[in-house]
C-alpha cells in the first residue's frame, strides 16, 4: 500500500511548467505555438498528470507531459467545420453540408476570393448594380424566367416572397402541403411570421381545384403550392396541377407562389419525378422559389425566379436585405449554374447530378475497388459486396430509393457496430458509414474520387484499437 510520504514524493516527481519550458521536449511546440497558448495546455496537462497521480499512477517525465500538450494542441488546431467522407449513400446529407460544391465552384472561389470582385458594381457605368445579377442572367438562360433574386435559404425565400405578397391579407393553401421540414420550419407559423393570414383548403389527401375557387374572397392576395419536397402522399389522393392553379388565379387577377424546395432545373429522365422550375414559370406561377444547395447543388441558398413585376417587388422589400447572401456564395452559384447550360458536363463535372444519376452497375465496380483497396489495407477485415440502396437526401426524391452496392463490415471484436462508427466519425480522416444488423455499411455512391485512401486509413485505425 502506497503512503502518503509516498505520494508526495511521486507528487514532487512531477515537473514544473518552468522546467518545461526549457526542455527540449517542448521546444518544437514554442516554435509551432504561442508562447501563452503553450502555456496553457502545459498547466492543463500537468493538473491531469496530478489528478493521475493521486488515483496511484507514477509520475509522468517532461517527454511524457510534452506529448499529452502536444496532443492537446493538435485537436485545438483541427479544423471544427473540417472535411469528413460520406459513405452513407445519402447524396444531400443535411447534417454534411448538403451538396458537394463542384470543382469549378472551387475554383472561382480560390480565383475571385482571394481579391476584390464585382460585387455590386458595374465596370462599364461606374454605378451601384445588383449583386445577384450573373447569376439571374444565367437563370434567365436555363429556365426562361423574366428575373430572379437569391437569398440565404428556401426557407428565406418563402418567408419573403409571403411577406411581399401577402403581409395583412390572405394567402390560400392546401392542407397536404402545411409541412414541416427539419428545424421545426412549419408553413404555419412561416405564415405567420410573414403577416398573412393563412386559409387552408381541401383535406390532408385530396384538394380540388374547387376548394380553391370557393376559397377566394376580397382579402385573398395569392395562392401558394407547396411541393411536399420530404415527403408524399400515397393512395387516395389528388390535387390540381399547377396549370389549373394558375389558370384558376389568372381568373382573379391572383399571384401564384410555388415553392418546389428541391430546385429541379433538369429532366433527369427515369423515374425522378420531381417537378422542373421551368415548368412552373411556363404553367403561369409569378414566383417560384426552391433550394440553391440541393438539386441545383450550389452553396446554401434560397432561389426566388418568376416574372420580372413579382421579383422586383420582393427586391424592394425590406427583409431581403436582412437575408441577402454573401460574395462567396454568389461566387459559387454562378459557376454551378453555367453547368447546367449542357447535360452531358452536368452528368460529368456536378458531383450532386452525377451522384444521383449514377448507375448500379457502376456503383457497384466502385464497390469491388473500395473492398480490394480494404482488404489490402485494413488488418483483421472481413467484407462483403452486397446490393443496397443509396437516397437523395435534404428533402430531394424523398421516396426513390436508388439502386447502388454497399460493402458490408463487421466491426472489430469486442466492439459494436455504434461504438465503431462512432470512432470513426471522431477519427481523423473523419468517416460516416450506416449501420444495420450490427454491420458497418459503407456506399461508395457518396465516397468521392480520391476518397479510397482516407476510407482505408480511417478503417485501419479503427481495426487497430
Amino acid at each position: 500500500m502506497r503512503t502518503m510520504d509516498d505520494l508526495n514524493a511521486r507528487m514532487r516527481r512531477i515537473p514544473a511548467v518552468a522546467q518545461l519550458l526549457e526542455h527540449g521536449a517542448v521546444a518544437p511546440l514554442l516554435a509551432a505555438h504561442p508562447r501563452t497558448e503553450v502555456v496553457g495546455v502545459l498547466r492543463s496537462a500537468l493538473e491531469n498528470a496530478r489528478s493521475a497521480v493521486r488515483d496511484g499512477a507514477d509520475a509522468p517525465d517532461a517527454e511524457a507531459v510534452a506529448a499529452a500538450a502536444g496532443a492537446e494542441l493538435a485537436l485545438r488546431a483541427r479544423p471544427g467545420m473540417r472535411r469528413v467522407v460520406n459513405a452513407t449513400g445519402i447524396v444531400l446529407h443535411t447534417g454534411l453540408g448538403r451538396a458537394v460544391l463542384p470543382q469549378v465552384a472551387i475554383d472561382a472561389l480560390v480565383a475571385e476570393a482571394g481579391a476584390y470582385c464585382l460585387l455590386a458594381l458595374d465596370d462599364e457605368t461606374n454605378r451601384r448594380g445588383r449583386r445577384e445579377r450573373f447569376c439571374e442572367d444565367i437563370l434567365k438562360e436555363i429556365t426562361g424566367c423574366e428575373a430572379a433574386t437569391i437569398v440565404n435559404n428556401n426557407a428565406a425565400a418563402v418567408l419573403l416572397t409571403l411577406n411581399t405578397l401577402g403581409a395583412g391579407k390572405e394567402v390560400i393553401i392546401s392542407r397536404g402541403e402545411l409541412v414541416e421540414i427539419g428545424g421545426s420550419y412549419r408553413m404555419p407559423d412561416v405564415m405567420d411570421n410573414a403577416g398573412c393570414k393563412m386559409v387552408e383548403v381541401g383535406c390532408t389527401n385530396r384538394t380540388h381545384l374547387r376548394d380553391y375557387a370557393e376559397a377566394i374572397t376580397d382579402e385573398t392576395a395569392a395562392i401558394i403550392r407547396v411541393h411536399p419536397s420530404n415527403y408524399r402522399v400515397q393512395g387516395f389522393t389528388s390535387a390540381p396541377s399547377i396549370h389549373e392553379i394558375c389558370a384558376l388565379a389568372r381568373e382573379h387577377d391572383l399571384p401564384v407562389i410555388d415553392d418546389l424546395g428541391s430546385g429541379a432545373l433538369v429532366d433527369f429522365g427515369g423515374t425522378f419525378d420531381e417537378p422542373l422550375v421551368a415548368d412552373s414559370l411556363d404553367a403561369g406561377a409569378e414566383l417560384v422559389t426552391c433550394s440553391a444547395d440541393k438539386l441545383i447543388g450550389g452553396p446554401q441558398g434560397g432561389v426566388i425566379l418568376g416574372a420580372h413585376a413579382f421579383v422586383h417587388r420582393v427586391e424592394r422589400n425590406q427583409l431581403s436585405r436582412t437575408l441577402r447572401v454573401g460574395k462567396l456564395d454568389l461566387i459559387a452559384l454562378e459557376a454551378t449554374l453555367r453547368l447546367f447550360r449542357d447535360k452531358e458536363t452536368l452528368l460529368r463535372d456536378h458531383p450532386t447530378s452525377r451522384m444521383i444519376t449514377e448507375s448500379a452497375e457502376t456503383v457497384g465496380t466502385r464497390a469491388r475497388s473500395l473492398a480490394s483497396t480494404i482488404r489490402r489495407g485494413v488488418s483483421g477485415a472481413t467484407l462483403r459486396i452486397r446490393e443496397g440502396e443509396s437516397y437523395a437526401g435534404s428533402g430531394a426524391l424523398p421516396i426513390r430509393a436508388i439502386p447502388t452496392w454497399v460493402v458490408h463490415l463487421p466491426p472489430p471484436d469486442g466492439i459494436s457496430a455504434n461504438e465503431a462508427a462512432r470512432r470513426l466519425r471522431v477519427g481523423d480522416p473523419s468517416l460516416f458509414v450506416r449501420v444495420k444488423d450490427d454491420l458497418l455499411i459503407l456506399d461508395p455512391r457518396t465516397i468521392q474520387p480520391g476518397e479510397n485512401k482516407q476510407v482505408v486509413a480511417a478503417l485501419a485505425a479503427l481495426f487497430a484499437t
